[in-house]
């Protein structure tokens, strides 16, 4: 059934010069809500009807002025996202509300109303051809005319609107008191709105174009070209060398064939002195035929590579004692590598290969994250810094170690790392965003945004990218982009849960259209509650109220800034768990790379958030935060108020155990951890906790326990600590077959542990091998061994069995 409505076929253009431009604008940023004021008077009726009537009527032009004004009612309508980068149109519903002086002051800053105080008659005169003088409008007043029916018609304040009338008038009684305003209140109780569309043709904020911003990234940032594959090096020029050596060491016996070969053929004896002399005459040959020339010619370009790729030196020396000094260097090298060659020539026996490689990059990041979290920054720089030499052109170890040097406050250095990962692939989201990230932190805010919208249009279709924008407006204090940025996230958001969940379990959508905004390149949505017609019915139930009580009970039903549609459309009763926020899908990122500036802004927006609030994610990176500052009274509040709202959250407990074991607190921290793993979800990062809670073990002597959770890890993600862990358990239960097999592992995966190291030596000298255990004594010493308690026991063991120290 088919709700009666009015519809005014007319459409108001308008010019707008520059100056009133930039007025517009203003008055749209200084008051976001626009009244759109609506009443309800008689229409005077055609010269056909009696004047009899007319009189009894009150019809006449001069009764209008003291006719009170009736069914007064207004509909805010909110014209900020006008105001947002390239957005040309909008169109909504707006629901209809009875006038009150006092509440459309507060919202929309006007003094008064143009039906009262301008006078009644007057705006009548002045918009009554907005309703009266349409086509429909025409035909609806004659047939109303013809029925001899009292009718009625809507008035608008605004005149560009488009407004029609369908069905039959709409009677009502007899107007009551303006300062109550109770026939307003029907606007309420029938659920009226208005269907309001603005049109502009250049919009108030022009948007850069998506080109502009690609090209002013590579100004700043100039890509990288790939790199071609190296054909030199060192390596190559050492190999260059010892070809050159090989053919003219077989030029040279060839040679030496032509001169002597019919000597040594005929049996003739060859002792030094005729070795010499045959030195001499091949010399001569060689010199008088121009062949010692060709040959030096040949290794020229050899050596000077070798000087070049492995000595870099390319720019002339300072005095001639540098000069001497590193000729007779290059001498003995070269001298050196000739005989390897010509070793390889006359040897039948291969090469050996060069030992593999046992880590991997992957591996190198975990090793890297372990020292980081152990406090021992320099190894974890060390590791990061490897894995950026074996390949330059990982984006990934780029943003590692750049996330890292944010930890350790080395701006400078995290920001040259994500420039060269922008450098390698402009199009690279996470790259675009910490260098954006990177130039707020240093006050490079023009950089900044175009950075974080050249991310949107990158990825427009990336919940983190506008959510990141908004927050960098947010910066700025630029409240209306602030609101425009999350809007679009939202939306994004909402689009994404659709398609993850199945057909059958997406509900309809609560009854509500939207605001469409359209611009040059994007097109938002913009939630209002505003039933849909057939259930309005249904909604003008739930919004009858009584006028004292309805500013409370419609609270969520009332009109709100832009910013309350981050509101989601699904209902909650879909999700068995609370769906993360935009604000806390950019949490997560942030948190990874450390911009714990970020990280705070973005709590503060997920603390007022509708689906917010102070929820266990919230509590739980609010102590992450804490304890990356040291700060653990603060975390240890925090993780308090995580574990209250649940209980049963595997990574709260997670981080409570590293909270008691960063304090010292080993029992709390063991217990925590035990709780941690007994669940059946794991938390984030469970290495960590078992590398904890595997060395709380070791110290309480509970090597059993030890050994099993050091296992656990060693399987899940094997390194240096976790096998070092296994052989350390081992060795104190006397299996010391598994523990040399732990340690040797250890020891391949780092061999500059000098723990390791000394663990091998005393299993070394428990098994009586002499030789391996004063070897390794001797690497754990020269590697500054730091644990005095094992260097004690070591001195001890070596006092009971007589060697394992090379001193004796």
């Amino acid at each position: 059934m088919l709700r009666k409505r009015i519809v005014w076929d007319l459409e108001r253009r308008c010019y707008l010069d520059p100056i009133a431009v930039l007025c517009f604008r203003k008055r749209i940023a200084d008051c976001r809500c626009w009244p759109v004021e609506i009443t309800r008077v008689p229409v005077v009726t055609s010269t056909k009807v009696k004047g009899g009537k007319g009189e009894k009527g009150g019809g006449g032009g001069g009764g209008a002025d003291d006719d009170p004004i009736s069914f007064h009612g207004v509909a805010f309508v909110n014209l900020v996202p006008l105001l947002y980068p390239g957005v040309k149109q909008i169109r909504g519903a707006f629901r209809i509300f009875p006038y009150h002086d006092s509440e459309v002051f507060e919202k929309t800053k006007c003094l008064f109303s143009l039906f009262r105080d301008v006078g009644h008659q007057a705006a009548l005169n002045k918009f009554g051809p907005v309703g009266m003088y349409s086509p429909h409008t025409k035909s609806i007043l004659g047939k109303n005319v013809k029925d001899d029916k009292p009718p009625k018609e809507f008035m608008l304040r605004k005149p560009s609107n488009i407004i029609r009338k369908d069905t039959s008038e709409i009677t009502v009684d007899t107007a009551v008191s303006v300062c109550q305003n109770l026939e307003g209140q029907q606007y309420i109780e029938s659920g009226s709105f208005l269907v309001i569309e603005f049109t502009l043709d250049k919009a108030l904020v022009p948007k850069r174009l998506p080109e502009e911003l690609a090209s002013r990234v590579k100004e700043m940032i100039p890509p990288h070209p790939q790199l071609p594959r190296r054909t030199a090096g060192a390596m190559k020029a050492v190999e260059d060398y010892h070809m050159q050596i090989t053919s003219i060491a077989a030029s040279i016996l060839d040679e030496y064939h032509e001169l002597f070969g019919r000597q040594i053929a005929e049996g003739f004896g060859v002792d030094s002195q005729t070795l010499e002399d045959q030195k001499c005459q091949l010399n001569y040959e060689l010199n008088t035929s121009g062949k010692y020339f060709a040959f030096k010619e040949q290794l020229k370009h050899a050596v000077v590579k070798i000087v070049r790729e492995k000595y870099l030196k390319t720019t002339a020396f300072e005095n001639l004692d540098q000069l001497q000094a590193f000729l007779s260097e290059l001498y003995v090298y070269l001298v050196d590598q000739m005989h390897v060659a010509l070793n390889q020539v006359l040897s039948l026996q291969t090469p050996s290969p060069p030992p593999p490689i046992y880590t991997t990059l992957e591996q190198l990041q975990l090793f890297a994250r372990e020292a980081q979290v152990n406090g021992d920054y320099a190894l974890a720089s060390t590791y990061y810094q490897e894995r950026l030499s074996r390949n330059p052109q990982d984006i990934q170890s780029w943003l590692d170690y750049g996330a890292f040097c944010l930890l350790t406050e080395n701006n400078l250095k995290a920001q040259e790392c994500f420039r060269e990962a922008v450098g390698l692939d402009a199009n690279h989201l996470p790259s675009v965003l910490l260098c954006g990230i990177m130039a707020v932190m240093l006050q490079n805010y023009e950089e900044a945004e175009v950075f974080f919208e050249d991310a949107t249009c990158v990825e427009p279709t990336s919940v983190l990218a506008w959510t990141m924008l908004g927050l960098f407006y947010d910066i700025q204090e630029n409240y209306i982009r602030v609101e425009m940025a999350f809007r679009e996230a939202t939306k994004l958001q909402k689009a994404r849960l659709a398609k993850e969940k199945p057909a059958t379990e997406v509900p309809e959508e609560t009854p509500e259209t939207a605001v469409r905004i359209q611009g040059e390149s994007q097109e938002l949505a913009t939630s209002l509650r505003v039933p849909e017609e057939e259930i309005i019915p249904k909604a003008a139930k739930r919004l009858s109220v009584t006028p004292s009580k309805f500013r409370m009970s419609t609270q969520r039903e009332m009109p709100k800034p832009v910013a309350v549609a981050l509101e989601t459309t699904l209902s909650p009763a879909i999700f068995t768990q609370p769906v993360a926020t935009i604000f806390m899908e950019t949490i997560n990122f942030l948190l990874d790379v450390n911009a714990l500036q970020f990280v705070h802004r973005a709590l503060a927006h997920e603390l007022i958030c509708p689906q917010g609030g102070p929820s266990c994610d919230y509590y739980l990176v609010l102590a992450q935060t804490y304890l990356l500052r040291k700060e653990y009274d603060k975390a240890e509040e925090s993780l308090e108020m995580a574990v209250q709202i649940d209980y049963l959250n595997p990574e709260v407990w997670a981080q409570k155990g590293h909270l008691c074991y960063l304090t010292r607190n080993f029992s709390e921290a063991k217990s925590c951890y035990e709780r941690t793993i007994s669940f059946v979800t794991d938390a984030k990062d469970m290495h960590f906790v078992y590398l904890r809670l595997g060395s709380i073990y070791l110290e309480g002597k509970e090597y059993d326990k030890a050994k099993h959770i050091y296992l656990l890890a060693s399987k899940k993600s094997p390194s240096c600590l976790t096998w070092l862990g296994v052989g350390i358990a081992c060795y104190r239960l006397k299996e010391m077959a598994e523990a040399e097999d732990a340690l040797s592992e250890a020891n391949a995966l780092n061999n500059n542990n000098a723990e390791v190291w000394a663990y091998l030596a005393l299993v070394c000298m428990k098994g009586g091998r002499q030789l391996e255990a004063e070897q390794s004594y001797k690497y754990a010493v020269k590697l500054e061994l730091d644990n005095p308690d094992l260097l004690q026991e070591i001195k001890q063991v070596q006092s009971e069995v007589g060697f394992g120290d090379p001193s004796f």
